[in-house]
């Protein structure tokens, strides 16, 4: 065995189904000796959502696709992008059981963490309005899965992310702003904030982190005269042991910055931020970097069961046998639960339903249309709406 460099898996051991519970092997070996490879058809469902959450946003299906490609299975699932809510089936496996069934864990990971961190940032996207939100949380979970943590969070509804590998993946550029080294390094904030100015391309927005050695809001003067017109925003990254009451110390850099005449400058905030506090600073906050709680997003709990054998409805205890539809009214935006066979079933309102399952994988290939992720966000932030957002993002 060679030297580990990281403790990670790769692609191959996932798609090889290395990274599997033991008691599927265990399976596998079973139903090998017995004759057993019968023909299933197995739904992926949560029963309730973490911290109180109603509804969820559903990611992680196109890396999903890709690990079950090549089997000899159909797969039927709803868009990337779809809000859905417990009980609904969101993916649908139907083929011999031993195909996939190693794969279960991983395929379970895969939508399991994406959702809930798409879930996140749809919700605090509701919260924050058109304020802007970047994707800060990367230092905080392992560095091999940054790029699935932060496409999660744009598609989710954040308007951009920090890291550059993430940001060339999703095909916009990377936002940031500075961090202390710098500040430190140049022995002043306006030092710093010239520096950056002479160094970095113009199309960059000159955002100031304010907070390294001397009060924010003498800090913000300080910089908005030596900057002038070039100054987008100033960033208040204050620590915890400093910071009181925040929403007060914002206040008063807004006001003096105002009263200067310097209104256009941006006030961006990062530091610990949680869903609990964009309400109460967006009174002042222009736009918000968001890292630990939502890298560390509660995951979905879904769950991948047995709904039919050969063709015959059979379940576990707690679940409906039978393979499913889920309907949506086009026109009060009502859904159903119903067995297969009623692709016609109406709303209450009279309005034809739509069945939101559809064929992603079959026999082994790929069909569903790839989507940028820029459409799929497009359709989470028109989904948000729905669900009490009323604020586009800016972007």
């Amino acid at each position: 065995m060679g030297i580990v460099m990281f403790f990670i898996a790769t692609e191959k051991d996932i798609k090889r189904g290395k990274i599997t519970d033991i008691y599927f092997e265990r399976t596998l070996k079973i139903l090998k000796k017995k004759g057993l490879n019968k023909a299933v058809s197995a739904e992926v469902r949560t029963k309730g959502l973490s911290a109180g959450w109603e509804w969820g946003i559903f990611a992680g299906l196109e890396e999903c696709l890709e690990l079950l490609k090549g089997l000899p299975i159909n797969v039927r699932a709803v868009a990337e992008g779809t809000i859905f809510k417990p009980f609904e089936p969101v993916l649908e496996i139907t083929g011999p059981y031993s195909s996939f069934c190693a794969l279960e864990t991983s395929l379970l990971g895969l939508l399991c963490q994406a959702s809930g961190i798409a879930t996140r940032a749809g919700r605090m996207r509701i919260l924050a309005g058109n304020r802007t939100l970047l994707s800060f949380g990367s230092r905080r979970m392992h560095p091999a899965i940054t790029p699935m943590i932060d496409r999660s969070a744009y598609i989710g509804g954040f308007d951009g992310v920090s890291v550059v590998k993430s940001a060339e993946m999703l095909g916009i550029e990377p936002s940031g702003t500075m961090p202390h080294s710098l500040v430190l390094l140049c022995g002043d904030t306006v030092k710093a904030s010239e520096a950056f100015d002479e160094a970095v391309g113009k199309k960059v927005p000159r955002t100031v982190l304010i907070d390294t050695f001397q009060d924010e809001k003498f800090e913000a003067l300080r910089v908005a005269e030596a900057m002038g017109k070039k100054l987008s925003a100033v960033r208040l990254d204050t620590p915890g042991s400093r910071r009181g009451d925040f929403l007060q110390i914002l206040k008063e850099v807004r006001w003096e910055l105002d009263l200067r005449g310097f209104t256009w400058v941006k006030l961006f905030v990062s530091g610990g931020i949680t869903e609990d506090d964009i309400p109460v600073l967006n009174e002042v906050v222009d736009g918000y970097g968001i890292g630990t709680s939502l890298s560390n997003s509660p995951v979905i709990d879904f769950a991948l069961d047995i709904v039919e054998i050969e063709g015959k409805p059979i379940a576990k205890r707690g679940k409906e046998s039978g393979r499913k539809n889920l309907l949506e009214c086009i026109r009060c935006n009502q859904r159903k639960v119903v067995p297969i066979g009623m692709n016609q079933a109406r709303c209450r309102c009279g309005k034809k339903m739509s069945n939101l399952l559809t064929t992603a994988i079959k026999g082994g290939s790929i069909i569903l249309k790839k989507r940028t992720p820029q459409e799929i966000r497009a359709m989470v932030l028109k989904g948000l709406i729905k669900q009490g957002g009323d604020n586009e993002s800016n972007a």
